[in-house]
């Protein structure tokens, strides 16, 4: 027998994308620069291709305090990024019954977000769409009890044909209805 036909495991990419990235690069290289041009406009010495005539107040100082969030903001994101908030993995088990979501959060006690349920639990998928400008597509699990699980990740949403290919492949495989399309 093939494990295909009884495990189905779907990876959520969670803070490692290409844009987290590149957003985190981007701020940091322009924050380096400001805190460079601020420091540099209050000491006069010119450093490397840095030559400022910027006077230190306000200007310098502003572009110090800028220089300092932006490089408090790449800062964290790189810690998201590292810790990989919101990475994981639905997986599907028919052969032992049961249904795997884990997510990684932030550090501390609860850090592994680690949740089991048995497959006679699962009373129906669920797709949600919201379009609009902040446009959300979201596949549900929903359990007896009415208590509803968003499968799939956050970030760059999936596109309809990909939503309603996975909601029904993942219906399917389950043997339960599909709601919502």
């Amino acid at each position: 027998m093939n494990n295909e036909n009884f495990i189905r495991r779907y990876v959520i990419v969670g803070e490692r994308r290409f844009s987290n990235f590149w957003w985190a690069t981007v701020i940091l290289i322009g924050a380096i620069g400001f805190l460079i041009t601020g420091i540099l406009s209050y000491t006069g010495v010119p450093f490397l291709f840095f030559h400022t005539d910027v006077s230190f107040f306000p200007q310098g100082l502003l572009m110090c305090f800028y220089g300092s969030l932006g490089f408090l903001l790449s800062l964290y994101w790189w810690f998201l990024i590292f810790w990989n908030v919101g990475g994981g993995f639905n997986e599907f088990n028919k052969k032992e019954g049961f249904v795997r979501i884990f997510r990684w959060g932030y550090p501390g006690k609860n850090r592994k977000i680690d949740l089991s349920y048995t497959l006679k639990d699962i009373e129906s998928i669920r797709v949600e769409l919201k379009e609009g400008f902040d446009s959300q597509r979201t596949i549900f699990m929903k359990l007896k009890g009415k208590r509803e699980i968003p499968l799939t990740g956050i970030g760059q949403p999936l596109t309809i044909q990909e939503l309603e290919k996975q909601a029904s492949e993942l219906a399917n495989f389950l043997q339960v209805s599909l709601e919502g399309l």
